[in-house]
């Protein structure tokens, strides 16, 4: 039984003497097998700790010998073991996890004199130099005849690049690392993104770059990543819409879409309240939704897209009168802020409510209003704006949204008046 980790064997006797621990693991091999006892000619189950300074390894016998195991952190990969001669603590950390359990299980059958032959024992001898080397936690690979098909991905990687391999889906070993900070699968043929990438907790940058991705799962909006990602590259792909609940990804602060088919943006774009660099260039997007405007961005990009010129008398109407009740009760638990969930309506009628408009004069419509669009200027929600057209331009059209015919008529009336002054 072998576990890779960082140890620090702290004696108990160092407070007598006045005397502090360095506090700092080194990383070692750590074995549980037999090794011959000069004492009683027999053969014992010994731990042996082998690190690049003492590759040949310290001993220590494991029969009626531990006091007491902590594992309160297991799950984080961290555990001590207490023995009784010599009075030392070792102190095990940056363990995989599962590996850690297996071999405090093993540790507890040695030192209760369980049966050898039921022991997952190893023989104790010197370890090599790269055993005990420092954890790798940045790996980049850029050529197909470097990709590792064989061998395992070390666990303890926080960056991984795997560029230019021809990847056509995302390799599930790449999903077992939990300490990874930054997965970098650009310029690949990646059509579908695993709804299992969302178990990455500590994911903060995910960059899709030039693959073949044509959704983007909604699975992937729910997950852990809401908490975490912050920047999400997904230029040069061939999406053409993200879903409603893409706007969970509320720490988000870079978001790359260029090169794309996209012919909208998510409704609800403006709850990315720490959004500051947005960029949409070279997708077929005709108008901006009405939430754009909460936005609050240093660095924008629309260039390139075959934004309408708009014109308020051009309209959608989706009214009736009288407004059906559902409306006018959808209109009232939203405006009253009313809790709701699937498990109170039924998952249409939250998807409705979810997707609730906001009129000029401050009320809601939720499924009958009228639709058109106005023009805004980009700078009103970014710094800096890059042209949106060939003709300098830094205007793009908004959905602007009624609730009635009336607050439609004081909104052209308004816009005459402006037209004419």
């Amino acid at each position: 039984m072998k576990l890779q980790c960082d140890v620090e064997v702290l004696s108990r006797l160092l407070p007598t003497y006045g005397m502090k621990s360095r506090g700092k693991g080194s990383r070692a091999v750590v074995s549980i097998g037999k090794h011959p006892d000069k004492s009683s000619q027999r053969s014992n189950v010994y731990m042996m700790i082998c690190t690049a300074k003492d590759r040949t390894g310290s001993k220590y016998k494991l029969k009626d010998n531990i006091e007491k195991f902590f594992t309160w952190f297991v799950e984080e990969g961290k555990a001590t073991v207490r023995l009784k001669d010599p009075a030392v603590d070792i102190c095990l950390s940056k363990a995989d996890a599962n590996s850690l359990k297996s071999f405090l299980a093993a540790a507890r059958l040695a030192d209760r004199g369980s049966d050898t032959s039921s022991l997952p024992l190893s023989t104790l001898t010197p370890v090599r130099a790269r055993d005990v080397e420092q954890l790798k936690k940045k790996l980049t690979i850029v050529s197909r005849k470097d990709y590792p098909l064989a061998s395992s991905l070390p666990y303890s990687l926080e960056q991984l690049q795997v560029s230019y391999c021809k990847l056509s889906r995302v390799d599930m070993r790449m999903l077992s690392l939990k300490a990874l900070r930054r997965l970098d699968l650009s310029n690949n043929h990646i059509k579908k993104l695993p709804a299992t990438v969302g178990n990455l907790a500590c994911l903060s940058e995910l960059i899709l770059h030039n693959n073949h991705l044509e959704a983007f799962s909604e699975a992937l909006c729910l997950s852990t990543l809401q908490r975490t990602l912050q920047v999400l590259d997904l230029s040069q792909n061939r999406l053409r819409s993200l879903p409603a609940r893409f706007c969970q990804l509320r720490e988000l602060v870079n978001l790359k879409l260029d090169d794309n088919k996209l012919v909208c943006l998510p409704f609800h774009v403006g709850r990315l309240a720490k959004l500051r660099f947005l960029f949409a260039a070279h997708n077929q997007l005709t108008v901006l939704p009405c939430d754009f405007r909460k936005l609050s961005l240093e660095n924008l990009d629309l260039f390139g897209n075959p934004f309408l010129h708009p014109n308020p008398l051009d309209h959608t109407m989706q009214l009736s009168f009288p407004l059906p009740l559902q409306e006018l009760a959808s209109r009232a638990v939203t405006e009253l802020r009313i809790p709701y969930g699937p498990r109170l309506l039924p998952a249409h009628l939250c998807r409705d409510l979810e997707s609730a408009k906001t009129c000029e004069c401050g009320r809601v419509c939720v499924s009958f209003y009228i639709e058109t669009a106005v023009r805004m200027n980009l700078h009103q929600v970014s710094h800096t704006v890059v042209l949106v057209d060939d003709m300098g331009g830094t205007d793009a059209p908004v959905q602007q949204h009624f609730c009635s015919l009336s607050c439609y008529s004081e909104f052209l009336d308004n816009s005459l008046q402006r037209g004419v002054k």
